[in-house]
Parts: C-alpha cells; structure tokens; sequence
C-alpha cells in the first residue's frame, strides 16, 4: 500500500474517508445553510418512513432532543412549510433524522412518503421548541405516546442510551397493531442495554399478528398505576394525536397529579381542524381599524434586518414578502414554530393555542398571527 511520506497516512484511506471524520466541524445552522441533503430513507413500519439528512459542507447538528425541524417544500407549485419532529439522538451529530406517519390525504406526508429520496435537497429551518428533557432534569421519567408522537421520546430515549446514561425511564408506548409499533426493536435493544429502562406497548387491536402477548386496548388510570406505580413522582412527556393526549390529561387529571410536573407536544397539522378560542395581547392599544391602516417598521435584532408591515398584515407575511426566512408551519396560531421575543412594540395578537399565557407575559408572540401596533423589535 502506498503511503504519503509526510504524514505516513495510507492515501488511501484518505481518498475514501469523509471530510468530518477526525476533525471537529462546524455548527450548522440554516442562517448560514439553508439546504439539506437527503442519505438514507429507512421504512419503519408499513406507513411509516425515516427520512435521515446531512449537511454538504460536513457541519454538525446541535439541538435537544426532543425539538423540531421545519422543511421548506415546493408541492405542486406551491411552498409548503412543515415542522417535524427529530427522531435522532444530538450524541449523532453528523445526521439528524425526522421519522414520517403517512396521513390519508395528508398533502406534505404523503409527498414525502412517495418523493423524497437519497440524494435530494430540502430547505430546512430549525431547530426550535421546548418539548426536551434537556430543560427538566429528573431522577426518573415516564414518556407518554401514540403512534408517530413517538418520534421527540424517541430522541431523548436515544440520547440517554448513547451517553450510556441509565435514567430511570418507563417508556408506554400505544399503536393501532403491533405490527405498527415504530421502533420496536430499537426500543428493546435499549431496554436490554439499561437496567433502568422499561417498555410497556399497549395494542388497540391485535390486527394480522398471532403471537401477541402483550396489552390490547386503550391507556386506562388502572393499566398506567399497574404498568408504573410511582408515576405520581414522574416527570411526564407525552406526545401523540390531541385525543391520545386529552385522554392522558384527563386520566392524570382523576389521579391529582402535579401539572408542573406534565409536558406535551403535538404537531399533527395535517388533521387538525379545530382550533381555541382568540387572545388578544395589548388590549388597551388602539386597534389597527382604529387606526386606519398605517405601516410599521419590523426590526430583526439578530440578522440585522428591517421591513415595513402595514397595520393590516400579519408580520410573518411581511416578512415572507421581504424574503426574510422564518421558521413556520401551520401558519393559524396553532403549531408555536414561528414564536419569538417582542424586544419592543406591540401587537394585535390573535391565536390558536400555539402559545402559552405564561409565554406572553414573558413578552412572546407568534408572528404569523400578529399585527403591529407600533414600531417592532424582534429578538431574531
């Protein structure tokens, strides 16, 4: 084998290994890389697919696990924004994977599911949100979830496994079937490594499967006190579809447990049709119809940007007008993606339950469903 006589390194090895290997990358971010590059697409279940990315450059993904990502497709024509889950652990930082249920008639699922594939390029923002284990340590979890609300328990499980952390963790997962447990092996492999790790899957049905012993039926308040006695001294993640998690909060509910102690999550846009009630930050302010229509100027502190919005426009439109790139999804209140902190001004703010109350006395708000009042100051 030849070798360089500089560095004594087999040449090679070096013309096949990748350039991130042996050195420490740089962060990526989608200010500075805005495109994606698909490598692996990996079936998990007979309607569920995992959809892996790297950045071209060689840069590395540093998030929490549990946040999401926000891809930019062009469908039909049309640009569609989407936030999805991260499905992969931060400890694997030169890949970050989303992992995809195929909804029926979901547009952007089924797009993915039917066109995305090695070697493509996705515009990609993120990553956001609070849902982590990361910003609530504990001595001991329980995670809560249904179908493919497994996906940000699944980064924090991966994540505890690969820093070889053993957590005191139950897992309760619930499917349809047991052939539509997502990660199912994954799952055990886990609890075979960690003495602390525990599985329990609840089956609504047992569907064409024979060999089934494990739960058929629904999370009761019996079956969680059976499965986990001392869940009342648990910090509890809970992700999957709004009757999945309405039924977790009722049933923790009957049993007092300390709301302080619960999280939640949900991003399925594709099948949600309703939506909460309005709220209006700064009430005491004049309305924009009070006003007459006027325009404002919308300061991004962070990127050093500045656009007009007249009085009569949501800013994450403006923005969108300006090109000015955001993170956004449902665009209805509802999702969160596009929350930010108001430096200064203030806004007619009407939404969907995307953010909390707490969050807006903390100053926040969601751009795709304000209006300026005033001047604005943005911390993005």
């Amino acid at each position: 084998m030849m070798r360089d006589a500089a560095t004594f390194e087999p040449v090679e090895s070096r013309l096949t290994k990748p350039q991130f290997w042996g050195v420490l990358p740089e962060r990526w971010t989608s200010d500075v890389e805005e495109t994606l590059v698909c490598c692996q697409v990996r079936q998990e279940t007979h309607d569920v697919k995992s959809f892996f990315f790297r950045s071209p450059q060689g840069r590395a993904f540093v998030f929490e696990p549990g946040q999401f990502l926000t891809l930019e497709l062009e469908i039909n024509g049309e640009t569609v924004n989407r936030c999805y889950t991260i499905s992969s652990s931060p400890t694997r930082p030169h890949t970050i994977s989303i992992t995809v249920k195929r909804v029926p008639g979901g547009p952007v699922s089924n797009w993915l599911h039917d066109n995305l594939q090695a070697g493509a390029q996705v515009r990609v923002l993120g990553p956001s949100g609070d849902f982590t284990c990361a910003r609530h340590p504990a001595r001991k979890y329980l995670f809560l979830s249904a179908g493919s609300g497994v996906t940000p328990l699944m980064s924090m499980s991966r994540a505890h496994h690969e820093l070889s952390e053993d957590r005191d963790i139950v897992f309760v997962h619930s499917a349809r079937t047991p052939d539509d447990i997502i990660f199912a092996r994954e799952l055990d492999l886990i609890a075979s490594n960690q003495s602390n790790f525990r599985t329990s899957f609840i089956c609504e049905r047992v569907g064409p499967r024979t060999n089934w012993h494990g739960v058929t039926g629904f999370l009761t308040l019996p079956l969680l006190q059976a499965i986990a006695p001392d869940f009342m001294e648990r910090e509890i993640f809970t992700c999957g579809p709004a009757p999945y998690m309405k039924a977790v909060r009722d049933l923790l509910g009957d049993a007092g447990f300390d709301r302080a102690h619960y999280h939640e999550e949900s991003f399925s846009f594709e099948t949600l049709t309703q939506s909460a009630p309005e709220v209006l930050v700064e009430e005491h302010a004049a309305s924009p119809t009070e006003q007459g229509t006027q325009t404002f100027t919308v300061s991004f502190a962070r990127s050093n940007r500045e656009i007009s919005c007249g009085s009569d426009q949501h800013v994450l439109d403006a923005a969108r007008q300006a090109g000015v790139r955001l993170p956004s999804s449902c665009t209805q209140g509802m999702c969160g993606t596009c929350k930010v902190k108001l430096v200064s001004g203030q806004v007619e703010m009407k939404h969907n339950g995307g953010i909390r109350q707490r969050e807006i006395d903390q100053g926040m708000v969601l751009l795709c469903c304000s209006k300026p009042l005033t001047d604005l100051v943005v911390e993005k």
